[in-house]
């Protein structure tokens, strides 16, 4: 007999809550999204997504035109029925030492069990440290003793700009679970397999762990691909001084199955809201344990350092000073099909330009607003990547949008004042822009 549906509720309509909300209901459940912010509550029963990621729009609105996605800001009626409720509000690394602030997922989950009227099992969704699951456990039993539920952690590998992709067609899904709770794990593990029934059958592989083991794996992975970044961005550092090709050397460990080809493209450094929090927060969570992370410490570390250096290395293409220089810069969020300024490396980039006297033009297709309150105050917005470059002495790559990769060199040549292309995400033909005239500098390439 075909197996019901699960009824869902969401608590939290940012970017991860948001995103998995459309994707379950898109499989045809029902799920309830509390928000609590009254703008972006109103933006999105108005059909207005409040955050860009491709595709997200027509998701939201064809679900809520079909009564399977609403929102709310009431826990309460949320919950009623729903037997998989999941917390997906936001963990900012806590000011000082870098630690997730856990204080939003606290208040969920202790408006939860006042909430809650029957069984349902309580998913931590946001990216929390290892032994958090339990701790919500603890609270939600401390206020309703009698409450009958069972925790579980999932936690999100989605990228900005192609989450619902990785959604729908995932390379996993982690679902830990208590196995020492009194219950068991048999009732929760049901619940969750039918929350992700509709994605087992296309093949996705759900893997069953414990809490901790859910928990800890969310970390280890963003810091292990922080760490392939910080070792290319390294390897070209090094290819600049021995005249080999990054891109070559990427493709030939690319090529090894044991290490892939994924996130082997050198740039000015990683950023956005997943890598930068969540290396320094298993920094934290290894230190507390008394147990080394050195590997990922040092990650950091040199990401940071990458970060500062990009800005040397343009002032150095204009001979050693851009005071009074005109420097055009395209792209300025931390990856491209994404909206998102966080730790982006464009803010220290920009910052350092500017108190060494450059006049900044800058385009980016939908990352203006955002990084307005981000940039320096003098910052020249423009309408597009030619408008950027006029009379530009300097022209920088930050971000890889695909707009870019189309730009001809001759046309750039014709807005510019000086032929100076500093690239770093590579996307232009070195014998090209040197064929129009550029000294075109990119990142480990000849």
């Amino acid at each position: 007999m075909e197996k019901k549906l699960v009824r869902i509720a969401m608590i939290g309509g940012g970017y991860v809550g948001l995103v998995s909300a459309a994707c379950f209901a898109e499989f045809g459940m029902h799920v309830s999204v509390v928000e609590t912010n009254a703008e972006r509550l109103a933006a999105l029963r108005e059909g207005r997504i409040p955050i860009y990621e491709p595709g997200l729009d027509t998701l939201v609105v064809s679900n809520s035109q079909a009564g399977r996605l609403v929102f709310g800001d009431d826990i309460a009626s949320a919950v009623v029925g729903a037997e998989a409720v999941f917390i997906a509000v936001g963990t900012p690394p806590r000011n000082g030492d870098g630690a997730a602030d856990l204080q939003y997922v606290h208040a969920a989950a202790r408006q939860i069990a006042q909430a809650l009227t029957g069984y349902a099992v309580i998913v931590t969704k946001s990216t929390v440290p290892v032994g958090s699951s339990r701790r919500i456990a603890e609270i939600i039993r401390e206020a309703r003793p009698d409450l009958d539920f069972d925790v579980a952690s999932n936690p999100e590998f989605l990228r900005e700009g192609s989450a619902i992709d990785d959604f729908m067609r995932p390379d996993r899904v982690i679902i830990g679970l208590d196995e020492a709770g009194k219950n068991g794990t048999a009732r929760a593990e049901n619940v969750m397999r039918r929350v992700y029934r509709p994605l087992a059958q296309s093949a996705a592989e759900l893997v069953f762990t414990g809490l901790e083991t859910a928990e800890l794996t969310k970390y280890a992975s963003n810091s292990f691909l922080a760490m392939k970044i910080s070792f290319i961005n390294e390897m070209a550092d090094l290819c600049e001084k021995l005249g080999a090709n990054v891109e070559g050397l990427a493709r030939g460990m690319g090529l090894d199955t044991r290490i892939g080809q994924r996130f082997l493209n050198p740039g000015p450094g990683y950023g956005g809201s997943c890598f930068p929090k969540d290396t320094l927060a298993l920094s934290r969570i290894a230190q507390e344990s008394q147990s080394g992370c050195r590997l990922v410490e040092t990650t950091v570390q040199v990401n940071e350092a990458r970060k500062a250096a990009m800005a040397g290395r343009i002032i150095a293409a204009c001979g050693g000073a851009v005071n009074g220089r005109t420097v055009a810069v395209l792209g300025l969020t931390f990856k491209p099909e994404t909206d998102d300024m966080r730790e982006s490396a464009s803010i220290p980039i920009l910052h350092r330009l500017a108190e060494a006297g450059a006049v900044l033009r800058a385009y980016d297709p939908v990352g203006m607003e955002a990084a307005k309150p981000l940039l320096p105050a003098q910052t020249i917005y423009c309408a597009d990547a030619m408008d950027a470059a006029q009379g530009a002495d300097v022209l920088v790559v930050l971000t890889e949008w695909n707009i870019f990769r189309a730009l001809s060199p001759e046309s750039l040549a014709q807005q510019m004042r000086a032929k100076v292309v500093v690239d770093l995400r590579n996307i232009f033909d070195p014998d090209a822009m040197r064929a129009a005239g550029f000294v075109y500098q990119s990142v480990g390439r000849p």
